[in-house]
């Protein structure tokens, strides 16, 4: 059994505040506000614990790489923003998945990445 650590209490805190995906130097910069001897090593190593045992998700973002957030959220898209380079989640799916893919074929998962400027960077 892992001992629970400050560290492991900061990490946990930076996704409880932040409702979007994010990427290990986000997790790493927000969690030394609370733990500032927190480094790259310890976020990485309880980034893996915490999707083993289910508490995260790790996506694979096209340009931003992984990313990781919250597991217990349902399923949604996501949006990434090329001036402030955040991504968004975006609710729900628009997808209507009977008409995706051709006869015959299941489709068991997808995954959708929008990118453009966020409402914050367009009002700048």
């Amino acid at each position: 059994m892992k001992r629970y650590t400050t560290q492991r209490a900061a990490i946990e805190q930076v996704f409880r505040r932040h409702d979007r995906p994010l990427g290990v130097l986000e997790v790493l910069a927000a969690g030394r506000k609370k733990v500032p001897s927190l480094n790259q090593a310890t976020v990485y190593r309880n980034l893996k614990d915490m999707v083993a045992a289910g508490q995260l998700k790790a996506i694979n973002h096209p340009q931003r790489g992984t990313l990781y957030e919250r597991s217990e959220k349902a399923h949604h898209h996501h949006f990434h923003c090329h001036s402030c380079n955040r991504v968004y989640e975006l609710p729900g799916c628009a997808l209507k998945q009977e008409k995706v893919v051709p006869d015959g074929f299941v489709l068991e998962n997808h995954e959708i990445f929008l990118s453009g400027i966020c409402d914050q960077c367009a009002r700048q």
